[in-house]
């Protein structure tokens, strides 16, 4: 057994250790603060430039972390938030992570070339499930480290793995160098839950962010996913929530 899978699998012992019940409570958290946790998201194939357009000028109005697009519109919406603080997000082999790492790689290095400052990633579901786990780390490794200084989030499908495919995918990401771990695309069978949310930060510890991601749509289901452990929010909802 490598030092990768030791890692999996002690993190597994302490996890189901640490397991326990998740008791839902209600933290009074105020739309304006909430606003700066999430990345407000369009990554529907038919949006065009007035979606853009307005996506970026909602991230102005309400503040959001960021603006969360796909590579060919990072550019455009780098200039639509010219002089603000707030961030381009991008993605790389999404939303199925079955890309070639080179291409992966190439795929975030271009977004970041072309303004954005977070590249959101998703793993290789189909090498992690069959416990090829320096594939995948290699996978998130080379992404990592393509994009430097610009910031990694990992998708790691968590509708798609069991409860301990999910601890590997978070102790590969943080062995990878990665800043963040998300749960979902929102693309495929389903999005977050509080189980998986709660899960992977009891994995990451304060170590690396959370981000929590699809079906989220309103204010009390963003708030709870905040209360599970998450840092950051992805939602194409967000004026919605905040609303």
């Amino acid at each position: 057994m490598n030092n990768l899978s030791k890692a999996v699998e002690y993190a597994w012992r302490e996890n189901r250790a640490s397991e326990q019940l998740f008791v839902e409570f209600e933290e009074k958290i105020p739309p304006k603060s909430l606003a700066t946790m999430i990345d407000h998201t369009l990554l529907k194939p038919e949006a065009n430039w007035d979606d853009m357009r307005r996506l970026c000028q909602e991230a102005k109005d309400y503040q959001f972390a960021s603006v969360c697009v796909n590579p060919f519109w990072v550019s455009w919406c780098a200039e639509l938030l010219a002089g603000t603080p707030i961030p381009v997000c991008s993605v790389a082999g999404f939303p199925l992570g079955a890309s070639a790492t080179r291409i992966k790689a190439e795929e975030a290095q271009q977004a970041v070339s072309d303004g954005a400052k977070e590249i959101d990633m998703v793993l290789n579901v189909g090498a992690l499930k069959a416990g090829k786990f320096e594939l995948v780390h290699n996978d998130i490794q080379r992404v990592v480290e393509a994009i430097e200084p610009a910031q990694c989030k990992v998708i790691i499908e968590a509708c798609l793995l069991t409860d301990y495919e999910k601890v590997a995918a978070c102790v590969i990401v943080r062995e990878a160098g990665a800043h963040f771990v998300k749960t979902s695309t929102g693309f495929s069978t389903s999005g977050a839950t509080i189980h998986d949310v709660s899960l992977m930060r009891r994995v990451v510890g304060t170590e690396l962010g959370v981000k929590a991601a699809g079906g989220i749509r309103d204010y009390k289901t963003a708030i709870a996913m905040v209360n599970a452990g998450a840092t950051r929010i992805g939602a194409s909802a967000g004026v919605k929530i905040l609303s």
